[in-house]
Order: structure tokens, then C-alpha cells, then sequence
């Protein structure tokens, strides 16, 4: 017996499957729609719905009978210490940059192949973009996703867009240019351009945990409201600088 079968668990690898490939859909599926896409049928996924169901990491719609995943596993994340400690961490230098600069900002890492906010910061103003924490977000049209992919090492990245929906509908021409943007990012070490999931927000975006050369660990994002001006005298330069004091007083608690 090779090591690859060994220690193989048919049941648990099927309830990962289920979740796996729930968390990649944005709508509810039916038994069905579950099995055809892992490649199942519908009486081998059967138990295993029912036994994901009773410990709460999928719900069932009453009326249509179809599945979607709850939120537990979100809040299983949560529990995990290095995630606590990151947040903790952030908390106040975020909240301090979103005073300084007077706009919204927030963390977010690489999640199932996309951009998880873990935690956000609201601006002072009576007017705020709001980010809720837990949130995902396509990593090719975000500022964030955009940072994190140009820091992963080039396999990772290679792997990571390989597998993405949205770069694989992109032409071959789109496809390069989008690279092209990524080790630019790399080469300036921040993001600074208007969004592409929201009109009038411009974003500044900054890797965490590559200034002592290690790998990224999180993206900071500003997020600002174009049309408010609440900074009308203030140059972004000096924003993407308050940013970077914001980073260094994370990695300096997280101790990297």
C-alpha cells in the first residue's frame, strides 16, 4: 500500500468536497447540482449532507431543498490563534489610520482563492464605506487580491489564477496585461487606482509582512470616497505613507 491510499478517509474526503465546492458557488445547490459537481451521485453524498446539516456547516432552504454553507466555519476561523492574534494586532493602528486619514480601511487575506476581509475599520466621517468583516471578494477585480497575488511566489500565483473563474474568461491579451500590472505592484510594493467593484471609491493597497522580507501575510486597503473630498488637501502620497506607518506598527506586534 503506497503512502498516497494509506491514510486515505473516503468519508471525510467527501465531506471536504461538499464544502469545498459549496464555498465556490454563489448560490444554493440542490443534492444533485452537489454530486454532479464532485463528481458523485446523489445517494453516495446523501449521508454526508445530512450528517453536515445535524453539526451546522450547510443549511437546507425549507422550500426549495437546496444547500448553502452556513456561517460556522467562519467562525471556526475565528477561533484560530494566529488569525486572533493578527486582529488583534491590527486593531488599533487601523482604527488610528482611519482617524488620521479619514477613510475607511481594512485587512484581508487569501481565502479559498479569494480576498477575506478579517478586519475593518471605519471612518470617522458621517459618510463611510462599509466592508463587513468575513466578506469574500474576487481576487482579480480588488485591490487587495491584486496585492496578494503579486507577492505569492510565482507557482502559487500561477496556480491561484489557473483556478480562477473570472482571469480564465479574460483573453489571452487581458490575461498578460493583468500579469504585466501584478509585477508592476510588486516593483512599486503598493496599489493605488479606482476600484473595480465600486464607482468612485479609489483604492491604496499595501502587502504586510514582506518588509522584513518574508512572505505576505495580509493587504491593508484604504478605501476613499472620491465624490466626498474629505481630503482634498491632502496628497495620496501622504495617505500611502500614513499606510505604511500603519503596516509597521502591525508587523512590529505580530513580530515580523
Amino acid at each position: 500500500m503506497n503512502n498516497d491510499t494509506k491514510y486515505q478517509a473516503p468519508a471525510l474526503d467527501k465531506g471536504l468536497d461538499i464544502l469545498e465546492y459549496l464555498s465556490a458557488q454563489s448560490v444554493p445547490l440542490s443534492q444533485t447540482e452537489i454530486a454532479t459537481g464532485i463528481e458523485k451521485t446523489p445517494n453516495e453524498i446523501y449521508r454526508m449532507l445530512m450528517s453536515l446539516e445535524s453539526r451546522g456547516y450547510i443549511l437546507r432552504d425549507e422550500v426549495s431543498g437546496k444547500y448553502r454553507l452556513s456561517l460556522k466555519l467562519f467562525y471556526l476561523s475565528h477561533r484560530h490563534s494566529p488569525m486572533d492574534e493578527l486582529r488583534k494586532a491590527a486593531q488599533f493602528p487601523l482604527e488610528e489610520l482611519a482617524n488620521t486619514v479619514r477613510q475607511s480601511c481594512h485587512l484581508s487575506i487569501l481565502y479559498m482563492n479569494q480576498v477575506m476581509v478579517i478586519i475593518h475599520a471605519k471612518s470617522p466621517g458621517p459618510i463611510a464605506l462599509s466592508i463587513e468583516e468575513g466578506n469574500l471578494f474576487p481576487l482579480p477585480l480588488t485591490a487587495s487580491g491584486k496585492v496578494l497575488l503579486a507577492y505569492m511566489p510565482e507557482n502559487e500565483r500561477s496556480n491561484a489564477l489557473k483556478n480562477n473563474a473570472i482571469f480564465k474568461k479574460y483573453l489571452k491579451p487581458q490575461q498578460d496585461d493583468f500579469i504585466a500590472s501584478l509585477a508592476e505592484i510588486h516593483e512599486k510594493g503598493a496599489y493605488l487606482k479606482t476600484s473595480d467593484l465600486a464607482a468612485g471609491v479609489t483604492d491604496i493597497s499595501v502587502p504586510i509582512g514582506v518588509s522584513n522580507g518574508g512572505g505576505i501575510i495580509a493587504c491593508l486597503t484604504i478605501s476613499m470616497l472620491n465624490a466626498l473630498n474629505l481630503n482634498k488637501n491632502v496628497d495620496n502620497d501622504v495617505i500611502l505613507a500614513e499606510a505604511y506607518k500603519c503596516v509597521k506598527k502591525i508587523e512590529q506586534r505580530i513580530g515580523v
